[in-house]
């Protein structure tokens, strides 16, 4: 009879502001289906203004605060105070399955595995917060065909301690929570070592954006810290296990359409063939996408051209943005 493989772990959670949902995250925790003498939980807060740190304090976890240096810091100080040989992180508004843990952990019985990365779910009703599950959807389905991976997302994260430690853990010149964990991911990639999916490994976000405004913002700084990382890492700007290939030319499509706007002004039917001609090719390209979000949700399959629309225009506005100040 095999026995399970039950490693000793430690939960960081990086907290801001996160007197509403922190209460579930916690509780979620507290209600693993895994030995309680083999984790811990240490939540550090970031210097939040509200009453994140009260919260937390009426629980049985470990409670450190610090000024507000963002979560990459926050991460990698709660891992300095890890006793676990796994160490996994996940987000103050995330709510993980109560097999969580027991699931972020089965992976690492090959000794090859250094990292892996779980799955995200939502229960938000808004068709945005549908729309970005899809899109998370269409990522997960990607990383299920790889073998190995070089994306590890911090809200659901695992990483064997001792290589944490040897990779210097997050680059905490990432002052906030956006791209830090690519960054580090792409430098575990480049030094070879293993890191997997594994999509039952699952935590239920609170916190998808739920308006376009804020998706196009959110998206906007994706595209610009992308490119800070893409410096470093060059050859994942052509090709990783996380982004689709359909994205890169959307964005190039958009970025395309924006430009042949003027263009076909000065010469409308050169202009106009043009412009049905990129947009037509942007339409080819979203059919992958619209038929995996047909089978998922077929209520709001309808809304995904102009999802991926406004998704490419605000990443790629990102990307120039973030092209143009590295040059400044």
């Amino acid at each position: 009879m095999q026995v399970e493989f039950l490693p000793k772990v430690s939960v960081v959670v990086p907290a801001y502001n996160s007197q509403q949902t922190i209460t579930k995250t916690i509780a979620a925790l507290m209600g693993q289906d895994y030995p309680k003498d083999l984790f811990d939980v240490t939540v550090v807060d970031d210097g939040s203004k509200d009453g994140t740190g009260e919260v937390v304090k009426g629980y049985a976890v470990r409670y450190v605060r610090q000024d507000n240096k963002g979560p990459a810091t926050a991460r990698n100080l709660g891992a300095s105070m890890a006793a676990g040989d796994i160490i996994l992180f996940t987000d103050a508004d995330c709510v993980p399955n109560v097999d969580w843990i027991r699931e972020m952990v089965k992976p690492f019985v090959d000794s090859l595995v250094k990292a892996v990365k779980g799955a995200y779910r939502t229960e938000q009703p808004q068709m945005m917060a549908r729309l970005c599950q899809l899109e998370f959807e269409e990522r997960f389905e990607m990383l299920k065909r790889a073998s190995s991976i070089d994306m590890v997302d911090t809200y659901s994260a695992g990483f064997r301690r001792e290589i944490f430690k040897e990779m210097g853990g997050f680059d905490t010149s990432f002052p906030v929570a956006n791209n830090e964990d690519t960054e580090l991911s792409y430098r575990l990639s480049a030094a070879g070592y293993k890191m997997v999916f594994n999509p039952a490994a699952i935590v239920c976000h609170l916190n998808h954006p739920d308006s376009i405004k804020r998706y196009a913002r959110i998206k906007f700084w994706r595209g610009y810290w992308r490119v800070v990382v893409y410096k470093k890492f060059p050859s994942k700007a052509v090709k990783d296990t996380y982004t689709p290939q359909t994205l890169k030319f959307q964005i190039l499509c958009v970025m395309l359409l924006a430009g042949l706007i003027p263009f076909a002004a000065f010469m409308p039917v050169y202009g106009v063939i043009l412009l049905l001609a990129c947009a037509g090719f942007f339409m080819l390209l979203s059919v992958p996408f619209f038929f995996m979000a047909l089978k998922k949700s077929p209520g709001i399959a309808w809304f995904s051209p102009a999802f991926l629309l406004l998704r490419a225009g605000a990443i790629g506005s990102g990307a120039l943005w973030g092209l143009v100040r590295s040059r400044g």
